[in-house]
């Protein structure tokens, strides 16, 4: 079914693999930020921001407009955009569409100076990824609080993990978009064993095979897992033993190299046996090219991270937003979202939706379906999820997040 919708190039191609990816999700590309981008990104927010209204304050006055504008992440939507032609038919509404956001601190960089002035972003609906950049502008209240009496939809069909974040309990600023894992990814042929722990990370028999990530908060997770310690009740102290852990692992010459968005192809041709990995390249690459890649979340535990949608709180057309959140969690409309996305669907009913679509199908169509519905890279198992951890809740209105990084730079820019 993908392939049809995209006949001249194929969904790995469409999405360079691990590029679009990592556009989406590395939150801390230090090399490609300007400086005003990285100061604002490496900064704390005390004094800097405001009271975000209550919700019922903000929405007293609030009407829709018949349109809006969504800024998103490239290639994270159909090409086609058979979603939102649909609400436009269903509502009425017009939605003007861009690829914006190309990585979180530009993006920050870029919005958060005309959001504390009042001023308009050019979007009334955006998709942020979970992290600093996220925390900050909540903590700035540059995000308009979610009326939830409109988000019916939400409320009966997000799946409960989504419901229960670390970094905005509640939903009370965000709502998922897609989510995925990171985990450990390998070449079975190449290990020669079932890859299980983190600890296979660390072991000497893979001297100089092993990738890891090079973003802060990735790999402080790995290293917090791997010393048996709780991302989210983890100390400044924990912080320093598993950098200990992680600079060890890499003194040791485990750590081939630190990788950014260019870990697939080293996978695939042997350069490294195994690494950190996010769930949605290794369904994808398996899926376009025909590898045998393993992807697996260590027994310790491996990270949850989400795209959430959000509405800036100088946002024109913040009900017609609104209604767009609420109408990408109607099953079907989810369904077909996954279908391009291929990273984990926050709404579980849409996998029986895939399950009866599959069943209409026929061939490699059918086939492909039935994977893209049974993958646990996409719709994980309750155990699964009960293995995952968000990132580290960082109290940014401190500025904790320099120290943070500031330790696990250390490792990695060495």
């Amino acid at each position: 079914m993908r392939k049809t919708r995209r006949p001249t190039i194929t969904p790995a191609q469409l999405r360079g693999l691990t590029q679009a990816r990592y556009s989406r999700r590395d939150t801390l590309r230090f090399a490609g930020l300007s400086a005003a981008a990285l100061a604002l990104a490496g900064c704390g927010v005390e004094g800097q921001g405001q009271q975000a209204p209550a919700s019922e304050n903000f929405w007293a006055d609030k009407k829709s407009n018949g349109q809006l504008r969504f800024a998103n992440w490239p290639l994270y939507m159909d090409p086609e955009k058979p979603e939102l032609k649909q609400f436009t038919e269903t509502t009425g509404i017009e939605v003007e569409y861009s690829e914006s956001i190309q990585d979180m601190p530009s993006w920050f960089g870029e919005i958060q100076p005309l959001l504390a002035n009042g001023d308009d972003i050019g979007a009334d609906l955006m998709v942020l990824t979970s992290g600093q950049e996220l925390n900050k502008l909540i903590a700035l209240g540059h995000l308009a609080p979610l009326d939830h009496d409109q988000l019916l939809n939400f409320a009966e069909f997000a799946g409960d993990t989504y419901k229960m974040s670390a970094y905005d309990y509640g939903n009370r600023y965000t709502v998922p978009y897609a989510s995925g894992i990171t985990g450990i990814a390998y070449d079975p042929e190449r290990v020669g064993r079932e890859i299980t722990s983190l600890k296979d990370l660390w072991d000497p028999e893979f001297e100089g095979r092993v990738g890891m990530f090079r973003d802060p908060q990735e790999i402080a997770n790995f290293g917090l897992l791997y010393n048996g310690v709780d991302p989210a009740d983890s100390t400044p102290e924990d912080w320093k033993a598993a950098a200990d852990a992680l600079k060890k692992q890499r003194d040791d010459g485990i750590v081939r190299a630190y990788y950014e968005q260019d870990y697939v192809q080293p996978l695939t041709n042997g350069d490294i046996w195994m690494t950190m990995a996010w769930s949605g390249d290794i369904f994808q690459v398996n899926a376009e090219e025909g590898t045998n890649l393993k992807f697996v979340i260590p027994e310790e535990g491996a990270t949850l991270w989400t795209d959430n949608m959000t509405i800036p709180i100088t946002a024109q057309n913040p009900v017609d937003a609104l209604m767009l959140m609420n109408f990408f969690y109607n099953p079907d409309i989810a369904a077909s979202l996954a279908e391009y996305i291929n990273y984990i669907c926050p709404v579980p009913h849409a996998q029986e939706v895939l399950r009866d679509k599959a069943e209409e199908l026929s061939g490699e169509e059918k086939q492909a379906l039935e994977d893209l519905a049974d993958s646990p890279l996409v719709f994980p198992t309750q155990s699964d999820y009960a293995k995952l951890h968000n990132y580290v809740p960082l109290d940014v209105e401190a500025g904790e997040d320099e120290e943070f990084n500031s330790t696990f730079q250390a490792i990695t820019q060495a």
